[in-house]
């Protein structure tokens, strides 16, 4: 026993799952990779609650300019009445003929929950493109629940590094707390180039992207050259 847990390799003993005509040699590799994936879940949980832990992050002191779909925004209109606030940036500057396929991509799936994401936290999607070229794509996408700001200005952008210094756009997520009075930056995806091993694209843990979860349950994986795109052949 640690922490009070079953051990996982006893959990994964324990189960009583069983597929027709799967081997003996089948089993046995499927169990332990079942203790690995209670491990795997038990780590996720121990990561969960040290992002919870983290001391007061820097409070947001920048003058920031949106503009949304209703009209200007400051930041802490961003909010909403919520206390979290979560911030993509999006890889849609006035530079690009059509926005970023994986960050599309990835927005497609948090429209589907932004309803109820928003039932708990404040979500918005902060691009540099004209909001009216945001609303657009949002119309052409299908998309209701997400909410789309322009940064008036890029200052937020470049604050909060979804724009690096040499201009280029880099896709971003930030989340906010305002719980204990002003608004303070409280947690930002830091895993960038830098921080990838070998062979990999950057990538976050746990994955937000639904898309490479499912691949990752196949024989064939994600793979290392194939990536989303914004349209397909019908």
């Amino acid at each position: 026993m640690t922490d009070g847990l079953i051990p996982a390799a006893e959990l994964a003993r324990r189960s009583q799952v069983r597929f027709p005509n799967e081997s003996a040699e089948y089993r046995a590799a499927r169990t332990a990779l079942l203790a690995e994936e209670i491990a795997l879940r038990r780590h996720i949980e121990r990561v969960a609650a040290l992002r919870r832990a983290l001391p007061p992050g820097g409070e947001v002191g920048g003058n920031y300019r949106f503009q949304g779909e209703d009209g200007p925004a400051s930041f802490a209109d961003l909010f909403g009445d919520r206390q979290s606030l979560a911030v993509y940036s999006y890889m849609f500057g006035p530079q690009r003929q059509r926005p970023c396929p994986m960050c599309t991509n990835l927005l497609d799936a948090l429209e589907g929950n932004a309803a109820d994401i928003g039932q708990r936290m404040a979500l918005v999607v902060v691009a540099r493109s004209p909001i009216e070229r945001l609303a657009a794509w949002k119309r052409e996408r299908g998309w209701k629940n997400l909410r789309l700001y322009t940064d008036l200005d890029g200052n937020y952008s470049r604050d909060y590094h979804g724009v690096l210094p040499d201009g280029s756009e880099v896709p971003s997520l930030n989340v906010f707390t305002r719980r204990d009075g002003p608004p303070r930056h409280f947690w930002s995806g830091e895993m960038t180039g830098e921080t990838a091993d070998p062979g990999q694209d950057p990538r976050g843990a746990p994955d937000l992207a639904p898309l490479w979860t499912v691949l990752d349950m196949t024989p064939e994986g994600r793979g290392t050259d194939w990536y989303p795109k914004l349209e397909y052949d019908r």
